[in-house]
């Protein structure tokens, strides 16, 4: 079983104040087929994580770990992340002008596997995801994100995740935006691909109505860079009723 360990993870960013420190010591290990939900206010740190396990450059760690079964993670380059099995599902994926859909899923497949998949059968197994998640077969064709709405770059996004199938996947809000009937798609998608592969899932939100599609196993709460409780599928509902006021310093004050 694969295991990705993050141990007192300190990180700033650059600002135009100068670095600021985001993450102040965090502690998570996600094994194999669990699902880990991050929750927790705006600015606790929970997309920073994200960024941080997916190399983003803006993001330096300044102490602390990131490891992939024993690997040092924080040495990898982002394409090396990738190929370890390390994927990110983002808040706001990026468009590629120019580059197709097909063209793009083929190529990340090839660099992850380190071969070409078979022209037939790579072709089948896009079109079944994209039947499932609801996509029309036009956008293979497409560029990346290019003109597409907001729910249809988040399909994508699990397209990839299936395709792919990576060991470890950070969805980085992936149900803001959505509307009902998306959002159901889109998880249908995510518990496919845990289904068919037993990946682990760090599962970033702030609200809980994923979590009615998506069954975490451990619930974590971010505040001020920080993991201030955690808890199972309970925890996710108390917060529902509750927010966040009691963990803010006026509470415990």
């Amino acid at each position: 079983m694969s295991t990705l360990t993050i141990s007192d993870l300190q990180v700033s960013v650059e600002t135009d104040q100068g670095a600021k420190q985001i993450l102040r010591g965090v502690d998570l290990t996600i094994n194999e087929g669990e699902i880990h939900a991050i929750m927790g206010p705006n600015g606790s740190g929970k997309s920073t994580l994200a960024y941080a396990i997916a190399g983003h450059p803006k993001y330096t760690v300044d102490g602390g770990s990131i490891t992939l079964d024993g690997e040092d993670v924080l040495a990898m380059t982002v394409d090396q992340r990738a190929r370890a099995g390390l994927f990110l599902a983002m808040q706001y994926p990026v468009e590629i002008p120019g580059v197709t859909n097909s063209n793009f899923l083929r190529t990340a497949k090839t660099a992850i596997t380190g071969e070409a998949p078979a022209i037939r059968g790579w072709i089948k197994e896009v079109r079944d995801s994209m039947g499932k998640l609801r996509m029309d077969s036009s956008f293979a064709e497409r560029n990346v994100n290019e003109g597409f709405s907001g729910g249809e770059k988040k399909r994508n996004e699990i397209l990839q995740m299936e395709l792919l199938k990576p060991r470890f996947a950070v969805l980085d809000e992936t149900d803001s935006g959505l509307d009902v009937d998306a959002l159901k798609i889109v998880s249908e998608g995510v518990n496919r691909a845990m289904a068919a592969t037993g990946l682990g899932i760090l599962l970033i939100t702030h609200y809980t109505r994923i979590l009615r599609y998506i069954t975490p196993d451990f619930v974590h709460v971010f505040v001020a860079g920080r993991v201030a409780e955690e808890g199972g599928p309970e925890l996710a509902e108390r917060l529902e009723d509750e927010g966040y006021d009691r963990f803010l310093p006026e509470a415990v004050s």
